[in-house]
Parts: C-alpha cells; sequence; structure tokens
C-alpha cells in the first residue's frame, strides 16, 4: 500500500520518517527508463510502417539487386535504430534515406568485386526473351551507373537518387533531408552536370556502350 506523501512541516518536524513517505529513487529511474524504451520501440515501429517501401525503392533505384533487398531493409532498420536517440522528430525519411543509400553503394562495391573475380569463371544468367546484345546493353548501363554513383559527393548523389529514381518533386526532397528548396535545385543541377560529364569520360575512355 502506498504511503502518503508528508506535507512540509511534518517533515520538519519529523525528518526521520521523511524518506520512508518518498518513492524509492531506483523505482522511479526504472519507470523512466521503461518509458523511454517503450517511446523508442514505438517510434521505430512507426518508421518501419510508414517508411519500409520507402527504403527498399531506395536500395533498388541505387542498384541493389532485387535478392538482396530485403537483407539491406533490415540492416537499414537495425542503423536506424541504434542510432535513433540522433534523429530529431520529423526528419525520419531523410536520416532513413541516408543509411539506406550507403548501404547501397557499399553492395555495388561488392557486387563489383564479384564481378571482377567471376567475369572469366561464370556466364551470365540470360533471360529466355532477351537477346545477347540487349543483356549486354543492360549489364553495362548497370555498370556505368554504379560507377558514376560511387564518385559522385554523397550530398549530389542523394538529391540526385531522389529526384530521379524516387521521382520526388524539390520540395519533397527538402523537406526529407531537411535544406532549403533553393539548395536541392543547385545540388540537383550540380549534379547532373556532373553525371553528364562522368559518362562522357567513360565513354572517351572505351568504358561507356
Amino acid at each position: 500500500m502506498s504511503k502518503t506523501p508528508m506535507s512540509p512541516l511534518a517533515i520538519r518536524e519529523n525528518p526521520g520518517d521523511a524518506a520512508d513517505s518518498l518513492p524509492a529513487i531506483g523505482s522511479i529511474a526504472e519507470a523512466r527508463a521503461a518509458r523511454v524504451a517503450r517511446e523508442r520501440d514505438g517510434r521505430l515501429r512507426k518508421m518501419v510502417d510508414e517508411y519500409v517501401g520507402f527504403v527498399a525503392r531506395v536500395l533498388r533505384n541505387a542498384g541493389t539487386p532485387q535478392a538482396d533487398v530485403d537483407d539491406e531493409v533490415q540492416r537499414t532498420f537495425i542503423v536506424a535504430a541504434r542510432r535513433l536517440d540522433d534523429v530529431r522528430p520529423g526528419a525520419e525519411k531523410g536520416f532513413l534515406f541516408r543509411i539506406a543509400l550507403n548501404l547501397a553503394a557499399h553492395v555495388r562495391r561488392t557486387m563489383a568485386r564479384r564481378r571482377e573475380v567471376l567475369s572469366d569463371e561464370t556466364p551470365e544468367r540470360s533471360d529466355a526473351l532477351a537477346t545477347p546484345e540487349h543483356l549486354t546493353d543492360q549489364k553495362r548501363m548497370r555498370e556505368m551507373l554504379d560507377r558514376v554513383l560511387d564518385q559522385m559527393d554523397v550530398s549530389l548523389r542523394t538529391v540526385f537518387v531522389l529526384y530521379e529514381f524516387e521521382e520526388l518533386n524539390m520540395s519533397e526532397i527538402a523537406d526529407v533531408l531537411g535544406i532549403p528548396r533553393g539548395t536541392v535545385a543547385s545540388r540537383l543541377r550540380r549534379a547532373r552536370e556532373e553525371f553528364r560529364a562522368r559518362l562522357r569520360a567513360m565513354d572517351k575512355r572505351g568504358l561507356g556502350l
């Protein structure tokens, strides 16, 4: 049965009984910790419910193979859970986007290393309806995109992927990343210029189509 808190006058007159009338400090700390844990869990569940599809699209559009998308989605939210306290309310979507983009870049680099090792050992699986020429073109385009995205500054790559692949408009990108719309426009312009310049450079070196 809980005790009624003592009045200030009673505490002055009976200081020895004051401690007994107060809640245990450990109990208060435990209750606070439990509340914080519940709030974190609820926030994380809400992020998963609202943005799991968004994260999957980002990963696919940034070059993650379909077979690896589910695993990378899980990794994205695992990283987000570890760093949840660093995310300000309202910035969850942009935070998840940056994690997913970094994970996709890691996947692309891993795939590139595997291709170097296996290119002379394992034949490409072919689509029954696709011609060898079509498959070759698709592979080259994918490889070119991967190389260009990996070489771009992350701030430019982020805006480029959101606009060109996610098809968000500039206002939406500004909201996701928490930056002014004018900054989005400037980064998108620079990203497009860099993207075209890198493609031309690859073509001159014989790395393009």
